[in-house]
This record gives structure tokens, sequence and C-alpha cells, in this order.
């Protein structure tokens, strides 16, 4: 049993990576678009863009590692039936049981992996995205050094420059601030140039009007000036307090709450609702490992489909998923929710260990079988050339 344990250790821990790599790009590609605006908007560079939307990767995997091991289960337990393998182990005296141990470490790994991506690593990434974000918002001077652009510093205040010298001075500077509901305020000036200093950081216009619009008045107040500083503070969007959230919490601080922590008191079920699902998550791969195996690794002739059993661990996993997303969301305002993703797992835990133990074979009943192959060959006599 050491080569063929040491084999399949091997190849599905190889298939895992692949499969968790590849899936953890795509979907990452995707929620990085959402944040393209980072480089767009906010004058970062892609070495910033790449930073900030890289720490998402650990709350994918937290997700996608139970998912990757599935695949990778199904693809090793495929692979081994398609070479008559699984027949010439089970003929050689080697039962489902004794080969399913086989892959056990690899389970206990991706187990590993996932309890130390929800505890630490993932709210750690998530903590230092938030903290990063805020500083990229609150840095006013790279948001409105953007020639040619309208630009929205925050809520209601608008910056325009039409031109930046190589010098650093800025040309035609246009900035339009609203957040007053009784007044508007239009700065505009010929030059201006951003100045630094211990009282912190200013935009310095010269030869320039300001317009004030009241609501109550037709007229605007117009005033020229020759030079004219605005304090870019007021604009900052940084803020001295920061509440992290229930994802953003490390396990021991779900677990242990502060006597302080007004947050968690007021949100009580969020968090309750977060402890239970980050306890969960390292189940997962033993659940979905167990699945697969249970519909996979039993063996199986060649005229027998394993396509259907296929299908069948597929549609296990997401119900036993989906089940856990529910009582995730539910759960935080009805605790008696929160016990389904428990049963679930445990559930699909148990009668796979059964299945395999026992050797049972898992297949459709007949007369699905038999309609479904009745559909196909339909179709592809439908569909066959000439």
């Amino acid at each position: 049993m050491g080569s063929i344990a040491r084999y399949i250790f091997r190849t599905t821990t190889t298939a895992f990576f692949v499969v968790l790599v590849s899936l953890t790009a795509v979907i990452w590609v995707t929620q990085a678009l959402r944040d393209i605006d980072i480089m767009t908007n906010r004058g970062q560079s892609i070495f910033v863009f790449v930073g900030i939307t890289g720490l998402l990767i650990p709350l994918l995997v937290l997700i996608i590692a139970p998912i990757a091991l599935f695949i990778a289960v199904a693809y090793v337990l495929n692979k081994l039936s398609n070479d008559s393998e699984i027949i010439v182990m089970n003929a050689a005296g080697m039962s489902p049981w004794v080969l399913f141990r086989a892959f056990v470490p690899v389970i206990v790994l991706v187990s590993i992996l996932v309890a130390a991506t929800a505890a630490y690593i993932a709210p750690k990434g998530l903590r230092t995205l938030r903290d990063w974000v805020t500083e990229v918002n609150a840095n006013v001077v790279s948001t409105i050094v953007q020639p040619g652009r309208f630009v929205t510093i925050i809520s209601d205040v608008t910056i325009h420059i039409a031109a930046r010298e190589p010098n650093g001075q800025l040309r035609g500077v246009f900035l339009d601030d609203r957040r007053n509901p009784d007044e508007r305020i239009t700065v505009i000036g010929d030059r201006g140039n951003l100045v630094e200093n211990q009282q912190g950081t200013f935009l310095v216009l010269r030869n320039g009007t300001i317009q004030r619009q009241e609501t109550n008045r037709r007229d605007p107040t117009i005033v020229t000036f020759d030079r004219y500083a605005l304090d870019l503070a007021q604009f900052s969007r940084s803020t001295s307090i920061i509440t992290y959230s229930m994802h953003e919490r490390y396990l021991w601080q779900l677990l242990f709450p502060s006597a302080g922590d007004t947050a968690g008191k007021q949100r009580s079920g969020e968090m309750r609702s977060e402890l239970l699902d980050r306890l969960v998550a390292p189940i997962y791969p033993f659940a979905f490992a167990i699945i697969a195996f249970a519909y996979l690794g039993a063996p199986r002739t060649t005229r027998q489909s394993r396509a259907m059993s296929l299908a069948g661990a597929v549609g296990a996993i997401l119900v036993v998923r989906m089940i856990g997303f529910i009582s995730t969301i539910f759960g935080v305002n009805n605790p008696a929710f929160l016990s389904a993703q428990f049963i679930a797992v445990t559930v699909a835990i148990a009668a796979g260990l059964y299945v395999i133990r026992r050797g049972i074979v898992l297949e459709p009943p007949a007369f699905i079988a038999d309609g479904l192959s009745f559909v196909t060959d339909r179709i592809s006599r439908r569909f066959a050339p000439g």
C-alpha cells in the first residue's frame, strides 16, 4: 500500500493545487476588474492595484479549496478507473475503504490549509485591504493631480485641472464644492501649487475667483484673489477609528470578544453566524472528498457509466454547500438555522463513510438511467451527419 498511497498523494495534491490556482485566478480577475477605478480614478500604479486586489485571494481560497479538493479526488478516481486500476486493486483484495485511506493525508492537508486561512490568513488580508484602500482614498494629492479630468474627491466635491507643467505647477484649476446644501462654492484659479509643510497639505491658487451661490439668492457673490490656499485635509477620507467587520476579525476575537466590544454586542447575531461558519469551514474538505469517493470510488466495469455518478456527486456537494450559505445568512437573525450546516456536513460524512465501508455502488435508478440514455440516443441520431 505504501507505493500506491504515495502515488495517490502525489497525483491528488498536484491536481488540487492546479485546480485551486486556476479557479482562484479566474474568480480573482472578475473581482479585480470591479476595483479598476483604483488606477483610473485614484491615479495608483498597477502594482498598487494588484497588491490591493490580491488581498482578496485568501478569502477566495477559503471557499474554493474544498471544491478544488473534490475536483482533484474525482479526477484521480476517474483516472484510476479509466486505467482499470481500481478493478485490479479490488481483485487483489484491496477494498474501497483501504483505498480511501490513501486520500486521507491530502484531505487533512487541505483541511489544515482551510483552518489556517479561516482563523488568520483571510481576516489578515481583509484588514490589510481595508487599511490600504483607506490610505489610497485619503491620499487627496494623488487623486487631484490628474490633468484633463473631472475627479470627485469626496461626495459633492469635484476638481478639474487643465494641465500640469514639468515643474509641477498646476494650470487651470477648477473646484466645485456642494457639500453645504445652502451654499455652492466654486473656486477657479489660473495657477496652483501643492505645498506640504508641518501644518498639512495645501493647494495654493493664484489669480482666480471664488463664487458663492446661496440658495435663497439669485446672483452669486464673486471675490477675486491673487493668492488663495485650500487646506486639503478637509477633503481627506481617512478615519481616526476603524471598526473591523466580522469577516475581518480573527477567529479568537470571535471566540473571546473583548469586554469593550460594543460593535460585537450590537451585532451578536452576525458574530455568532460568522464564528460557526469559520468553525465548519475545515470540515468541508472531509465532506466533499468523502462524497466524491462514495460516488466514484467503487469498482465498476467499463459498461457501467460513471457520468451519472459524477453528476450525483456534484449535486450532493452543491446541496451541502448551499445549505451552509443559507444557514449562515438566515442564522444572523434566527440562530436555529445555524445548526443546518452542521447537520448537512455530518449527514454527508456519515452517509459517505457508510457507503465506502460497505462498498456500495451509488447509481441512479434504472428508469432514470434508461430515460437519459433514450434522450441521449435521440439527440445523437437527430444531429448525426447524413
